[in-house]
């Protein structure tokens, strides 16, 4: 009997975008509430209990009511696309290349929390480099980072196609998150193996779905004898073998004019580069993946997978 999955939240851009990557697959199967009963609560807590696994598309406190419905029923396993549970040791962090034993950790949790989109990025160029002992403690981290509006959620996409709207956003860029205390900070702290919350900038672009996740830093900060090359050869070294994260070549990079936010969109990989000054005095680590893919709901399906093979 194929495994039931229920998206508590379906008709969500991340819900969407999860049933889009699913529509085609056989060896599953999805249950959905009807349309005209979406606001059921009764249907849904007996959604959520008949599922092999449920993933959970929906706002943080929804999330943790969902997450409530379930806890006695220990057959159903759960993916939280929310912020809810992303530091919570209890769960297990849904960014399967983190490090060599996390997609192991994923397959064995009952509950697993998918990554944020900005914090894949910064986690996936910062904890290697931590790990490896060349991002120094107290280094002052800065992490800049550009989204497509679709990580804005409906909302947000409405404002920015339709210009007749009262709230409509013409702006082409625009930077949000002034207060630096954005909820995506925690995560990037735990998980980036940081002593320091790092300054975050995000800011959204007038495109659909997209991520740039830069982090710059002075090599003369970092530990004695970092250089551009023993920073890639360690994000190589911790990428090893990966097919969905993987890591530019330095020839490649050094070739490069611009890296453009859109390239993934619509595919679920993510791409590592390294460029530096001529002088090897500062180092600009970058991120490219899509804000939807990788970012949210094509990591939600890879960790649905990992745990299907449990």
């Amino acid at each position: 009997m194929a495994p039931k999955i229920f998206i508590d939240g379906e008709h969500g851009t991340t819900g969407l975008q999860i049933r889009t990557r699913m529509a085609g697959r056989r060896d599953v199967e999805l249950l959905s509430i009807p349309e005209a009963e979406r606001r059921n609560a009764a249907i849904r807590e007996d959604m959520l209990n008949s599922a092999d696994i449920a993933i959970l598309c929906l706002p943080d406190e929804a999330s943790k009511e969902a997450v409530q419905m379930v806890s006695a029923n220990n057959n159903v396993r759960v993916i939280d696309t929310s912020t809810a549970f992303r530091v919570d040791p209890s769960w297990a962090y849904g960014f399967a290349e983190m490090d060599k034993d996390q997609a192991g950790k994923i397959k064995s949790a009952r509950f697993v929390a998918n990554p944020g989109c900005y914090p894949t990025g910064a986690i996936g160029l910062m904890r290697p480099l931590r790990a490896a002992g060349i991002l120094s403690d107290g280094y002052p981290v800065t992490v800049n980072a550009v989204s497509g509006y679709t990580g804005g959620g409906k909302q947000m996409i409405a404002q920015m196609e339709d210009q007749s709207r009262d709230d409509a956003i013409s702006a082409p860029h625009f930077l949000y998150g002034l207060t630096l205390t954005h909820k995506h900070v925690p995560e990037m702290k735990i998980h980036g193996l940081l002593d320091r919350a790092p300054i975050f900038a995000p800011s959204v672009g007038k495109f659909a779905q997209g991520m740039i996740v830069q982090v710059p830093l002075h090599l003369d900060m970092l530990a004695a004898g970092t250089t551009l090359e023993s920073i890639h050869a360690a994000l190589t070294a911790h990428y090893a073998g990966q097919d969905i994260v993987t890591v530019v070549p330095l020839a490649d990079s050094s070739k490069m004019a611009r890296v453009d936010a859109v390239e993934l969109a619509g595919k679920d990989t993510m791409k590592l580069f390294v460029f530096g000054t001529p002088d090897g005095s500062q180092v600009n680590l970058v991120a490219l993946l899509d804000n939807l893919g990788k970012g949210a709901s094509g990591a939600a399906v890879q960790n649905m997978d990992l745990m299907l093979a449990s």
